[in-house]
């Protein structure tokens, strides 16, 4: 019985064991994930530059954020910069910082759904220089990875380290030129379409060489490596004049190239080429008075780093205005308007290859000042005068604007105290003014423009006639009440007139119609008494001609007459 017991309790042990042992496995993989360094080994010269990139592996379970904190030994290397290029990361907890005083390199960043899966997600590139002989450590001092269940689950099961080797540069000893035989080749003149100027970097990598052939060569060898004497080793036995080269790495390389006749090989060329196909690094920008300043002129500061090549210039640009070419790591930019102004910075290589950093800022008002003291009225010819309030000893903008007219700009200065004042220089036309005042500091910060006032500039009320100062409007009343006056005479005059001439109407119809009763009356008699002396028989030829001028004196009378009436009636009418 004991026998039997014993096994079962072994027996027992034993299953417990295995399923322990099962779940540690299963929960292991499900949950591993981990941090490492890639490469992780590599031998470097003392000012050499070189890169490692951070890796997150999590090939079973989907991770949405990693952090950690890495250390290297200070005194053997220093970052010169961080890349976030290719970085899995969508989102920065806080953006990848270093220290070089610390030796400490920190991140932490977020994957947005639905998170990463796979064995090397990159989250950042650390650019590092050597400055010591020696053995490097490079470490996680801490680190986390956090699952994509909701539930922000640790699944960091393993931190890598990386090892690396600083050593003294090893010094080659130099290579013997070759001494070509009598009567063999001359060295040929080796030019290059696509890489001309042996000193200067180029961003293609597909370089082609050129060169002429003597009659009597018979062969051709070439060679492209990074040694600046070498003898060429790739045989050609039809003599060649070009060759066109792809895809070579960056770097200096140099092309060897070796002629061939009866008498053997000839003089050895040697063309240098410099590629750099590699933008510089990324870089930010930072301002050395922070991104919302009352500085007109705040200063840039930006330093990226290229590997290959080294950086040639910046340009910086300004929202719209033209790009401004500097040499310099640190650029106070020209005086900006109020308001936000987007600043894109261009690092340029030695090859033409570009990387962009672009930030904003934005430029304060200081304390704008008031206008406290003004006329509301002037007269014409006079000169302006106002008072005010501003932050002390500031300069005093004063804008003039008459009507729609261009505004004239004159300056005063605030006081200690922060009082100001201005008396212009110019005399006032008649018209209606808008004047503003805006403040000025010592370093050229600009206030908002003060609220605007209205000041009229009108002719005086009154008429000063020696020592009488009469007022333009009782002026005015008395000419009004004087026109009314003689409007009212040549009203009542026009009345006397027509009453007059129809008086003098009735009368001239009166008499014309008495002159007409008594002409025809006249006329009557006349015409009785020449039909009375017509019919006798013994006039004389005398008293004949008499009686015919008496008719004819009549006709006239009466045709004058008539006429006369006429001309009276229509001057009355």
């Amino acid at each position: 019985m004991k026998d039997k017991k014993s096994e079962r309790i072994i027996l027992n042990f034993t299953l417990s064991f295995c399923i322990f042992i099962f779940a540690f496995f299963i929960y292991g993989k499900i949950n591993a994930a981990s941090l490492y360094f890639s490469p992780s080994t590599g031998s470097y010269n003392i000012g050499q530059t070189f890169s490692v990139s951070v890796y997150v592996s999590s090939t079973d379970q989907a991770m949405n954020a990693a952090s950690g904190i890495i250390s290297f030994p200070s005194d053997k290397l220093t970052v010169e910069s961080l890349s976030k290029s290719g970085s899995i990361f969508t989102l920065w907890v806080q953006e990848p910082t270093f220290s070089n005083s610390a030796g400490t390199v920190n991140f932490e960043g977020i994957v947005l759904n639905p998170g990463f899966i796979g064995s090397a997600g990159k989250i950042i590139t650390i650019n590092f220089k050597t400055k010591a002989v020696g053995n490097i450590l490079l470490t996680f001092s801490s680190g986390s990875v956090l699952a994509n269940d909701g539930k922000g689950t640790n699944i960091l099961a393993r931190m890598g380290s990386g090892s690396y080797t600083v050593q003294t540069e090893i010094i080659t000893p130099p290579v013997e030129e070759y001494v070509p035989p009598k009567k063999t080749p001359t060295a040929p003149v080796v030019s290059s379409p696509t890489h001309p100027d042996s000193e200067k970097w180029y961003s293609n990598n597909n370089p082609k060489f050129t060169w002429e052939v003597p009659k009597d060569v018979t062969g051709v060898k070439l060679l492209v490596n990074r040694k600046p004497i070498a003898v060429p080793t790739e045989f050609y036995s039809e003599p060649i004049t070009e060759k066109q080269l792809e895809d070579l790495d960056d770097g200096i390389w140099y092309f060897h190239i070796q002629l061939q006749n009866k008498s053997g090989w000839g003089g050895i060329s040697h063309f240098k080429l410099q590629i750099d196909t590699k933008p510089p690094l990324p870089f930010n920008i930072e301002v050395k008075e922070g991104k919302e300043t009352t500085n007109p002129q705040p200063t840039l500061v930006f330093e990226a780093t290229d590997e290959i090549s080294g950086i040639d210039y910046y340009e910086v640009k300004i929202d719209q205005e033209p790009s401004i070419k500097t040499k310099e790591k640190e650029y106070k930019i020209p005086p900006q308007a109020l308001g936000a102004h987007t600043i894109i910075v261009k690092a340029v290589d030695k090859a033409g290859n570009e990387t962009l950093a672009m930030t904003e800022i934005n430029i304060l008002p200081i304390e704008a000042p008031v206008i406290t003291d003004y006329p509301q009225t002037l007269l014409p010819g006079t000169t302006l005068s106002i008072k005010g309030t501003a932050a002390p000893e500031n300069k005093i903008a004063i804008y003039i604007q008459k009507d729609k007219e261009e505004p004239k700009i004159d300056e005063t200065k605030s006081d200690k105290e922060g009082k100001w004042s201005y008396i212009g220089t110019e005399s006032l036309k008649e018209g209606v003014y808008k004047v503003w005042v805006q403040a000025i500091d010592s370093i050229g910060a600009k206030s908002k423009p003060s609220e605007k006032i209205t000041i009229q500039v009108i002719p005086p009320a009154f008429i000063r006639i020696g020592k009488l100062a009469i007022s333009y409007l009782t002026t005015i009343i008395t000419l009004l009440a004087l026109i009314l006056v003689m409007v009212l005479a040549i009203i009542w005059s026009w009345r006397k007139i027509i009453q007059r001439k129809k008086e003098l109407r009735k009368e001239i119809t009166e008499a014309e119609k008495a002159l007409y009763s008594a002409f025809k009356d006249l006329k009557e008699e006349i015409k009785e008494q020449i039909a009375k002396l017509d019919g006798r028989p013994d006039l004389s030829e005398r008293e004949r001609k008499i009686c015919d001028e008496l008719k004819k004196a009549l006709k006239i009378s009466e045709k004058f007459i008539k006429k006369e009436i006429e001309d009276i009636e229509k001057k009355i009418n």
